[in-house]
């Protein structure tokens, strides 16, 4: 059996959660489970963030998996429905349904779900990705009150640059403008926002990537944030080989060495979801010692200069990212973000969970 493993560590879910929970000590916490809890697993992840006071994901069907597996807390599905026959699974387990758009809007008008369904009315304040536009909003809750089939209303938007140089103050100015003696329950920070704006911790946070321990900001680690990573993919050396100054590596010969050399060849490649563009130096760990990567990530392997590592044999353990080696640190020698990592793991790699 191929020896790479990916291991999730709940109790640094749980730590996470915690974070969270001191930052945004007045809010409810919304987790967000979205893309199967980021690659970490949803049944998986609901188990670990129990002392979460509701779940948020996109995938209706993954919505109904958790009550199936008798997950009783609120469930809020981030992008709503998508057609009308998604209602009646909708209201009948409970869930509740973002609404961002006139044919949503126009969509519950219409229907006769067998109970009235929660919603929560998705303002855009300036991302200009989904929500009704801010002037709106009070046409859009006198509508969704006089909606047979809407029950409670909430208001939410999303921050485009919660985690960059601009902030959320003008969005939340558009919120707050939009909203002004309006009395409902409100939801606006994702994970950039509950650790750097109290002020828009609102009613409800929905904390993501930092549940799983990475940091939002390109500026600011993870550890200085105090979280801790929750998955760790490791593998080992299958081979280690012998270079001599003008000797290539991998496909594509994109890496020749100027000096003679130690290459060793990790289990572990872009159909396990380590990514392909990473290029020459991207950090790994072997035998426990920070060192690069090597030329081009093929489907099955790649490479990893043990040069100046005594003990780097075959057998030898390895560190894609996780514990010693951040997630972070790693995508963003990829040109990536440490979302696109978590999320990309393949089933073909074999889980493990630390209680």
């Amino acid at each position: 059996m191929r020896p790479i493993r990916v291991r999730i560590d709940s109790a640094a879910l749980r730590h996470n959660l915690d974070a969270a929970r001191r930052r945004a000590p007045r809010s409810r916490i919304c987790a967000v489970v979205k893309a199967n809890a980021y690659g970490h697993g949803l049944a998986r992840a609901a188990r670990a963030l129990a002392a979460a006071d509701g779940l948020a994901l996109i995938e209706l069907e993954a919505a109904l998996e958790l009550r199936r597996l008798g997950e009783r807390r609120p469930i809020l599905l981030l992008q709503g429905f998508f057609s009308p026959d998604e209602l009646e699974p909708i209201a009948a387990h409970g869930l509740t349904a973002v609404v961002h758009d006139a044919e949503q809007l126009a969509i519950l008008e219409r229907a006769r779900p067998p109970k009235k369904i929660a919603v929560v009315a998705k303002l855009n304040t300036g991302m200009n990705r989904l929500g009704f536009p801010a002037e709106d909003l009070r046409g859009v809750l006198e509508r969704l009150r006089n909606c047979p089939g809407a029950g409670a209303i909430a208001l939410m938007t999303h921050f485009a640059d919660a985690d960059g140089k601009r902030g959320v103050r003008w969005q939340l100015e558009r919120f707050e403008a939009a909203s002004a003696g309006v009395d409902l329950p409100k939801s606006l920070a994702n994970s950039a926002a509950l650790l750097r704006y109290p002020e828009a911790h609102k009613d409800w946070v929905r904390p993501g990537i930092m549940l799983y321990g990475c940091s939002p900001f390109p500026d600011e680690s993870a550890e200085k944030l105090g979280l801790k990573p929750a998955m760790t993919l490791t593998s080992e050396l299958i081979a280690v080989k012998e270079l001599r100054p003008g000797d290539c590596v991998g496909y594509g010969c994109t890496f020749t060495a100027d000096a003679r050399m130690r290459v060793g060849v990790v289990a572990c490649g872009y159909a396990d979801g380590y990514p392909r563009h990473a290029p020459t130096g991207t950090p790994i760990l072997v035998a426990g010692k920070r060192t690069r990567t090597l030329g081009r990530v093929a489907m099955d392997m790649l490479f990893a200069d043990v040069s100046g590592i005594s003990g780097a044999e075959v057998g030898s353990a390895v560190t894609l990212w996780g514990e010693g080696l951040s997630a972070d640190e790693v995508a963003a020698s990829a040109g990536t973000v440490s979302y696109e990592l978590l999320c990309a793991i393949s089933q073909r790699v074999p889980v493990s969970e630390a209680p």
